[in-house]
């Protein structure tokens, strides 16, 4: 009976322990699931972590690389903007040297044309010196030898040359509305005297000797000097000081050849 008893208690605590054994199993299986499920929630956590600062890098580097190209796109349109500048430039450039090209070639036929036209002006002002009255000769023919010279320079330009040759045609010009006098020594009876020319324009050259005891003019039809009365000793001595500008500007009489009639 006592055996029996025993038997049957060990009979009714195999399926107790049996059910605390699977319990147990059970909970150790749970454990180790959750902390698979930890760790690889873990392991996702940071490789999502590791993925979204590569993200984050490719975005700042997108964002650079953007700005960058938009930075390009600016500087190509503005380069774009100044080559059409420079194309206009140079299309206006190439007008210029056309017409450039041109204006040398004629400024060629016209230096061929203008240098003979010079050498005749120098010429006819040497004639109409020669022909004039005989005032300031010296000067007068120094200046056209000195247009001479230059015309032979090949370091004067064409244009320097010309202005020259204009000028001295002004100066001739200007001798008609002035009035000068200056020394000099001329050629009176045969005898060479030392007087004081007075020039009035073109249309009187008197002289008088320094003591002012000699008047005279230059007499345009014999071509030499010629005593005058002493009727206009006082009158061209005054004429000479107001030339000097030692006397204020005031009326005087001088000689005066008369027009020959016509043949």
């Amino acid at each position: 009976m006592k055996n029996l008893m025993q038997r049957l208690t060990t009979l009714r605590l195999v399926p107790v322990l049996a059910g605390l054994f699977a319990l147990v199993l059970g909970t150790q299986a749970n454990a180790t699931t959750l902390n698979d499920i930890f760790q690889v929630a873990e392991r996702m956590n940071q490789a999502a972590t590791r993925s979204q600062a590569k993200i984050d890098a490719l975005t700042e580097e997108t964002r650079k690389l953007l700005n960058e190209y938009k930075t390009v796109l600016k500087e190509i349109e503005g380069l774009r903007v100044y080559n059409r500048q420079l194309e206009k430039q140079i299309s206006n450039q190439e007008e210029e040297m056309t017409q450039l090209t041109s204006s040398i070639d004629e400024v060629t036929v016209i230096e061929r044309q203008i240098t003979p036209l010079m050498l005749r002006m120098i010429d006819g002002l040497e004639q109409f010196v020669g022909l004039d009255m005989p005032f300031l000769l010296k000067e007068r023919n120094e200046r056209i030898e000195r247009l001479r010279e230059m015309m032979d320079r090949a370091d004067v330009a064409v244009s320097e040359k010309f202005s020259q040759v204009l000028r001295a045609y002004q100066i001739e010009n200007e001798y008609g509305r002035t009035m000068e006098t200056y020394g000099d020594t001329i050629v009176i009876d045969g005898t060479e005297r030392k007087v004081d020319i007075l020039k009035v324009g073109r249309v009187a050259l008197v002289y008088q000797t320094p003591d002012g005891e000699e008047t005279g003019m230059y007499n345009k039809g014999t071509g030499a000097y010629e005593a005058v009365s002493d009727d206009y000793q006082a009158s061209i001595r005054q004429g000479i000081r107001m030339a000097r500008q030692q006397a204020t500007q005031d009326m005087f009489s001088i000689p005066v050849h008369g027009a020959e009639a016509a043949q």
